[in-house]
């Protein structure tokens, strides 16, 4: 059996956390492309749901990681809580005018990158491939950045941009995942 004491054996194991949270960013953003002007009317519904679901699995995949000796959990935990509340807000608040849904989503979208950065700081010495998870938590920060200094640009730019995002950071979280796996599989060979 494989021991999960150590930050790395746990991420291994759990691999396919990031997987699901990349899967489903890549869905989102197919949505938000296929279907843009009904994205627009529906914008605040769907972003709360992702959002919402996203900071879900996040937590859980905290708790999963969580070791009382390095701490390095809390980083997941955190995301987590702020990506299930920015969701409850949006469900709570249908009726955002665009400037207030793009500084909402900005929002959002600055905290996880930076959650995102800290927690591959925090793991490169666990994990190889850190770098993916820094990849996207860059773009959630780039993405961020933009809509805090264009909010009132056009809400279709910000469906567009959302979709771009959501796509290019699911695969970024798919590749962490496959690393993950081939070095799951490294260590039930080897045992």
């Amino acid at each position: 059996m494989v021991s999960t004491a150590s930050g790395q054996s746990s991420l291994t194991l759990h691999w396919w956390m990031p997987l699901v949270r990349g899967l489903i960013a890549i869905v989102f953003g197919i949505v938000l492309f296929a279907f843009p002007i009904s994205a627009v009317a529906a914008l605040v519904i769907l972003f709360g749901a992702y959002a919402f679901v996203d900071g879900v699995l996040v937590i859980v995949q905290a708790f999963r990681f969580a070791h009382p000796d390095t701490g390095r959990w809390w980083w997941l935990l955190a995301q987590g809580i702020a990506g299930i509340l920015i969701g409850v807000i949006t469900f709570f608040y249908p009726g955002i005018t665009a400037g207030t849904l793009a500084i909402l989503i900005a929002f959002w979208a600055i905290i996880t990158g930076g959650f995102e950065i800290g927690a591959a700081i925090r793991l490169r010495r666990d994990v190889p491939g850190e770098i993916f998870l820094i990849v996207s938590g860059v773009l959630s920060i780039v993405l961020g950045a933009l809509l805090f200094l264009f909010p009132l640009a056009a809400l279709l730019t910000v469906v567009w941009l959302l979709a771009a995002y959501s796509i290019i950071a699911g695969v970024a979280l798919i590749a962490l995942a496959l690393r993950l796996r081939g070095m799951n599989s490294g260590k039930v060979a080897g045992a």
